[in-house]
């Protein structure tokens, strides 16, 4: 619907829902209006090797996908894709920049920044694209795209595309576009969310979700399998927990580094793990074949979450499974998304990880238990012995450094080198100078050392102390 329109060079808005091939519906238009280094034309340009299309996505994952399904469009009339986010080395992508690029593909705050330094050149852009445009009003990047935006030629074609249109997006719209036109891949009452995608929603315990979602990862049609949590700590723990019980996850979150989110995602699209635990970061356009199952570990927030999420299965007219854990805190909030988005699950049934209900809708064979490697508890016995004994180890130290054959510094006494330094000797030297007829000053000594430790004992009683019995030996 949209490649008859956008070849064109018209402006126009895009919207559907998840998984129908947004990517490609910019993406064919975009190699098409781009001259290409093999092209006679390439010579002519005004700028040879500065970028002719921008594209600007909300998420560095989303990035790379959109970067990559381009370059393999474009692999065969040589067509330059440079990637740019932050979170890696800035060296890569000047040089790339340096060198000649034709199409940019990037996140809202590193394209800013080199655009700022100079080194992305934006003033011959012929096509600008924003992806996923109401995810960049949610995470805060509307800002950043407009100053995006005014950088680049007002004669440009602008692409908008938008599982969603709020009003902010609107007024974007209307600001920086000419005489759009506006396309919907289906009816305005049409479902938002993807028919070929079975919907469970579950009234849980928390304390249960883990051991309901092991035995999920062990249905008899369990594949790829995407779990969706709230927070990044909680995504984290989630792997943790799925790890130590046997199966193979990985979290994908906001806190690891780039590099480790790259080879999450990659591991997870090859089929080398099997389940993927994920912030939102990863609900955005993130398209990975074969996903059976997709998740809701932690409710959604709103109903574009929830329409974003479950988008991750049933993508192009596959089948797919959406589960939804709805725990005694938010049964508020599935209501208000449940209305919004029309869905017959108003009242969802109190389910736990031994529920027949839950068991026969996912196709759980009996006896499934949440765990698929023994516990190991001498290894843990091990573990806390060896804690206890770090503890003990540490406990012995402050008396060790109370020592009478000790300084307060905590250095060994020597009788001789004490003597010669002009100190009174300590321990047994002590002892052997109370023999030899000195024990009242001896013993008035080791009151003094003890009665300066006290806290709050003056000077002047401590060195009365010292002479008192100095004066009786004399008498």
């Amino acid at each position: 619907m949209t490649l008859s329109v956008a070849l064109m060079g018209t402006d126009l808005i895009g919207q559907a829902r998840t998984g129908t091939g947004k990517t490609l519906a910019f993406g064919i238009p975009v190699l098409q209006r781009t001259v290409a280094v093999h092209d006679p034309d390439y010579a002519e340009l005004v700028a040879p090797g500065k970028p002719q299309a921008l594209i600007v996505a909300p998420t560095r994952e989303l990035a790379l996908q959109v970067s990559g399904d381009l370059a393999l469009a474009g692999a065969d009339r040589g067509t330059r894709v440079l990637t740019v986010y932050g979170g890696v080395s800035y060296e890569p992508q000047l040089e790339a920049l340096d060198s000649g690029v034709d199409v940019v593909v990037g996140t809202p705050g590193r394209l800013l920044d080199l655009a700022n330094r100079r080194a992305l050149d934006l003033s011959h852009v012929k096509s600008l694209v924003l992806d996923e445009a109401d995810e960049m009003l949610d995470l805060g990047f509307l800002p950043d795209v407009e100053r995006i935006i005014a950088k680049t030629p007002e004669t440009r074609q602008t692409m908008l595309f938008s599982a969603t249109m709020p009003g902010a997006i609107v007024s974007l719209a209307r600001m920086h576009m000419r005489h759009p036109m506006n396309i919907r891949a289906e009816s305005s009452e049409a479902q938002q969310t993807v028919p070929a995608t079975a919907q469970f929603i579950y009234q849980v315990h928390d304390l249960d979700k883990p051991e309901m979602l092991a035995r999920i990862l062990q249905a008899e049609n369990s594949g790829l399998t995407i779990v969706f949590t709230r927070t990044k700590r909680a995504a984290q723990r989630v792997a943790d927990d799925m790890a130590e019980r046997g199966f193979d996850a990985l979290p994908l979150h906001g806190d690891m580094q780039q590099v480790s989110r790259e080879k999450a995602l990659k591991k997870f699209r090859e089929g080398k793990t099997k389940l993927l635990v994920a912030t939102d970061v990863a609900a955005r356009g993130i398209d990975v074949s074969n996903v059976t199952h997709v998740i809701n570990y932690s409710c959604p927030e709103d109903d574009k979450t929830y329409v974003h999420r479950i988008g991750r299965t049933g993508r192009a007219g596959a089948t797919g499974i959406a589960i939804t854990f709805v725990d005694w805190a938010d049964v508020t909030r599935w209501k208000i998304i449940n209305k919004t988005l029309d869905l017959p699950f108003d009242d969802p049934a109190e389910t736990y990880s031994n529920s027949e209900h839950f068991l026969h809708d996912q196709g759980i064979p009996p006896g499934t238990k949440g765990r698929i490697v023994p516990e190991k508890p001498r290894e843990e016995k091990q573990s806390d012995d060896k804690a206890r004994g770090e503890r003990s180890e540490r406990s012995d130290r402050p008396r060790r450094n109370r020592s009478r054959s000790r300084t307060r510094g905590g250095e060994p006494v020597d009788g001789s080198a004490a003597a010669g330094n002009g100190d009174k000797p300590a321990g047994g030297q002590r002892g052997q100078s109370d023999q030899s007829g000195e024990g009242g000053e001896g013993s008035g000594r080791s009151r003094n050392r003890r009665r300066r430790r006290r806290p709050g004992s003056g000077s002047s009683s401590a060195s009365s102390a010292a002479t008192q019995p100095a004066t009786t030996a004399g008498e």
